[in-house]
């Protein structure tokens, strides 16, 4: 086993121990693998990064499961992270599907001018609405023109809460720069 090897290994140990400095570590050490390992298999580098998130979640969570006698370190999270992008990819389509439920959320999410004529009329929010990838237009106009909740959010497209928050908020970053409003 090589040096580094042994290293991701004693993280995981610690990490299983619920050490979060071990943790930080072991992310800044694998985080850029996992990465490469969720964009090859998601469209863009956000939703590869809500991979990483998640997968990172669930390494928290089952790193005592991790045998070395069974895979190296990187190649189990490799696969959790592997994992957490075909799970995303799944339900992208499931969230269409739900969408489609209700019509009138499935129109606005369809057609994002409906929901921005509400909230600026000839503004070029219609434009940047455009822009966001759909599930994250989906999540700012059911959060800000229907007053959703970041706990219904989180509900609705599978996702926790903290990552909810995290995407809105970029969104709204990406929209604000969209509109030229700087960043």
């Amino acid at each position: 086993m090589s040096e580094a090897q042994k290293e991701l290994v004693d993280l995981l140990t610690a990490v299983a121990r619920g050490d979060r400095g071990a943790f930080r570590m072991l992310y800044e050490r694998s985080g850029a693998k996992l990465h490469a390992v969720t964009r090859r298999i998601l469209q863009s580098d956000a939703a590869a990064e809500d991979a990483v998130q998640e997968a990172f979640v669930r390494i928290w969570r089952r790193a005592g499961d991790f045998d070395a006698s069974i895979a190296s370190p990187i190649a189990w999270m490799a696969t959790i992270a592997r994992h957490a992008a075909i799970d995303m990819t799944r339900r992208g389509a499931e969230r269409v599907s739900a969408a489609s439920a209700d019509p009138a959320i499935a129109e606005t999410i369809a057609d994002p001018s409906a929901g921005a004529e509400r909230l600026a009329a000839g503004s070029g929010l219609a434009r940047c609405l455009e822009s966001l990838e759909t599930d994250r237009r989906g999540m700012v106009i059911l959060a800000y023109c229907h007053g959703w909740s970041r706990d219904e959010l989180a509900a609705r497209f599978d996702r926790p809460v903290a990552t909810i928050k995290t995407i809105l908020r970029r969104s709204l970053m990406a929209l604000r720069e969209c509109l030229g409003d700087g960043p």
